[in-house]
């Protein structure tokens, strides 16, 4: 009688990442920032509004031709620039060969505004004086067709690809940070499944927006006044927006192993969910669901997650982080700010870096949930709840 083979799936590493957010540019002056538990944020700029604003960066570095940094509006510089990082460190960095067959899977929202237009085109309704079809016409001779380009959510990954040369199949997500979820889970998904050997994924936000801190306020998401732990903020909390990106090459073990990478984690597994958020508790449910989900994990598991600080989203994960309390938390919201799409990205960037140098960084929250551990874990489990829709979680493994 024959046998039935089952095949396994394959093994999936992450072997590059790129950092760019308000505390610094790459992976050794993050993990010095997160040591010495650095916050950078502005007060008065967007007052009342708290802002992380973006580490200064010389984008020739990453984007060397000026007229490509000139048709990107900021967001799009930002992930083109965590992205060039994230292929450095992988060291695929102008390896077309590579590079023509990497998949590349992108969170992102709408893009950016023209302010100017947008204000001159309200105040002239505002009196009341307008012509029919004059909306029309100012948009039409108003803004510039790169202005518009810039607005295209995909065109970030077409910068990418442009720059970098990363050419292979390419997705775009949208959907605030579930869709920084499904980056990870869909390009694992393919890993796993022999459909795909390399992918970039990640994500990229410019929080120094008015534009988008106007949008937030109508739903009264922002911290206001003062910034505080993401899990200090009481009762009516809020997120404070951040400029960032996180971008991440992953691969399948063989096709790491055939070129000699060195990989600084296992990701092992990513699941997701959207609860109805309908009657209070569903958030933590939930959460509860996708951590049954995750696999066996170990005692030193630590969690880092991507909390926004928005109620009431945070306090029902707070609840589940509590009844969790025996594994390390660190939420990333504390010192980047909240970076939407790219949250859930960033937190597995940190869990992989961590985990490469076998040391959880230091907790940075007095509320208590956050504990100091001199134990170094061989698992991270990353976790977000969106601030209005979606949770996602990831286990990361060591590789020793």
């Amino acid at each position: 009688m024959a046998e039935t083979s089952h095949k396994q799936p394959v093994e999936a590493w992450i072997t590059g990442i790129g950092l760019a957010t308000s505390l610094a540019e790459g992976l050794d002056a993050h993990w010095d920032a997160l040591a010495e538990r650095r916050v950078n944020v502005d007060t008065t700029g967007f007052a009342p509004y708290i802002v992380h604003p973006l580490a200064p960066l010389s984008f020739d570095k990453q984007i060397p031709k000026k007229g490509d940094q000139r048709q990107m509006e900021a967001w799009q510089r930002i992930g083109t620039y965590a992205a060039g990082l994230a292929l450095d460190s992988a060291g695929i960095k102008g390896n077309t060969e590579i590079l023509s067959r990497t998949d590349m899977i992108v969170a992102a929202g709408g893009g950016e505004r023209d302010l100017s237009v947008d204000s001159a085109v309200l105040n002239s309704e505002a009196h009341g004086d307008t012509p029919p079809g004059a909306l029309n016409e100012r948009l039409m001779n108003d803004l510039r067709p790169t202005l518009f380009l810039a607005q295209l959510s995909n065109l970030l990954a077409g910068n990418i690809a442009i720059v970098h040369g990363v050419t292979g199949s390419s997705r775009t997500f949208m959907g605030e940070e579930e869709a920084g979820v499904d980056a990870a889970r869909i390009a694992l998904a393919r890993i796993a499944a022999g459909q795909s050997d390399i992918a970039l994924i990640g994500a990229a936000q410019n929080g120094e927006r008015k534009d988008l801190l106007m949008l937030y306020e109508f739903g009264d998401f922002n911290l206001k006044h003062n910034h505080a732990p993401v899990f200090s903020r009481g009762p009516k909390g809020g997120f404070a927006l951040g400029s960032g990106a996180a971008f991440l090459v992953i691969e399948s073990k063989a096709h790491a192993q055939a070129r000699g990478a060195k990989p600084y984690a296992r990701l092992s597994n990513v699941v997701a969910d959207m609860s109805r958020r309908r009657a209070p508790g569903d958030v933590t449910a939930s959460m509860d669901k996708l951590w049954t989900q995750l696999g066996p994990l170990h005692d030193n598991a630590a969690i880092i997650t991507g909390a926004t600080g928005a109620e009431p989203a945070t306090a029902e994960e707070a609840a589940f982080l509590r009844a969790h309390g025996a594994h390390p938390i660190r939420a990333t919201g504390t010192a980047f700010g909240h970076v939407m799409e790219a949250q859930f990205p960033l937190g597995i960037a940190l869990a992989a870096l961590a985990l490469s140098r076998g040391a959880l960084f230091p907790a940075n929250d007095p509320s208590g949930l956050e504990i100091e551990t001199s134990t170094a874990p061989d698992q991270i489990v990353v976790v977000g709840a969106g601030h209005w829709r979606g949770e996602g979680m990831a286990l990361v493994e060591a590789i020793r």
